[in-house]
């Protein structure tokens, strides 16, 4: 029952929400092991920044991610998460998510392993790379250039989104000169320009994740059993036919919400009218 009941929750969480479970609870996990047995698995799924070491662990280009150094910086990472993932499903499906996020990882991964490598002045700073930061930061960039002129409620002022992305990145600009988390603001960088570089070709009618979600695709369908094809081929015919009208009603659902998007990039969001804001928040749902 009760972990009938576990699994139920978690079905209904949104993506960023199970993102956010998944690291809390590998940090809880990772923290009780150190504790009690003085054992540590952080070295095989950290991001080393020695090329070598990274070819002999390529899975920590991804899992890097799910390891967070302490209670601060998951808190805070977690919680920067939770807000921009709400911000973001409001506009797109789990599946653009998941591409930003993740790209955004891989992206902060590789500029941080390259700047290891390049510049001799970092490594005696950071020797692995570990949080979400790369993939937060990628989603929180995403949003402030896809609708740069949304404001937020920020303590007591509402402030553009753009203001926000940009605050961060100058953030990180402006310490990196000081030595601190050398390695962690480089990839916040990286993620921030994967986030940049993703919203403007979106709003360019270019979706420069396509790749990575067919990748993600084929992955999941090593996994699936084969079907045989003959005892199914009648049934197969009619739901592809009644697959076909889905997609025609899921596509011009899709041009609403392109049309309402455009709209908010060009006079923000509070131009929409209620209806549209309703419909927004309703497609954001079903997604």
């Amino acid at each position: 029952m009760a972990s009938g009941g576990l699994q139920y929750n978690f079905a209904r969480l949104n993506i960023a929400e199970k993102l956010i479970a998944i690291n809390v609870l590998i940090f809880i996990l990772n923290g009780l092991s150190k504790a009690l047995f003085a054992v540590s698995v952080d070295e095989w799924f950290h991001l080393p920044k020695d090329i070598g070491a990274f070819l002999g662990q390529p899975w920590s280009l991804i899992t890097y991610s799910f390891f967070h150094a302490g209670l601060g910086h998951i808190f805070w990472n977690m919680l920067m998460l939770y807000f921009t993932g709400r911000i973001f499903l409001n506009l797109f499906d789990n599946q653009k998510f998941i591409n930003v996020y993740f790209l955004g990882i891989i992206v902060g991964g590789l500029v941080f392993l390259t700047s290891y490598n390049v510049f001799p002045t970092l490594l005696n700073t950071n020797t692995a790379l570990i949080g979400a930061s790369a993939g937060v930061t990628a989603v929180l960039i995403f949003i402030c250039a896809y609708i740069p002129n949304q404001e937020v409620r920020i303590i007591f002022f509402n402030i553009k989104l753009w203001y926000v992305g940009a605050f961060f990145v100058l953030v990180d600009l402006i310490q990196i000169p000081y030595g601190g988390n050398v390695g962690g603001r480089l990839a916040h960088l990286g993620g921030a320009l994967l986030g940049y570089i993703y919203a403007r070709q979106l709003l360019n009618g270019t979706d420069i994740g396509s790749g990575f979600t067919k990748l993600l695709n084929s992955v999941g369908n090593l996994f699936k059993r084969s079907e045989k094809k003959a005892p199914l081929k009648t049934v197969y015919k009619k739901n592809t036919a009644r697959g076909k009208a889905v997609n025609y009603d899921k596509e011009a659902r899709q041009r609403k919400v392109d049309a309402i998007l455009d709209k908010i990039s060009k006079s923000g969001y509070e131009s929409l009218s209620k209806a549209e804001k309703d419909f927004l928040f309703k497609a954001g749902k079903e997604d």
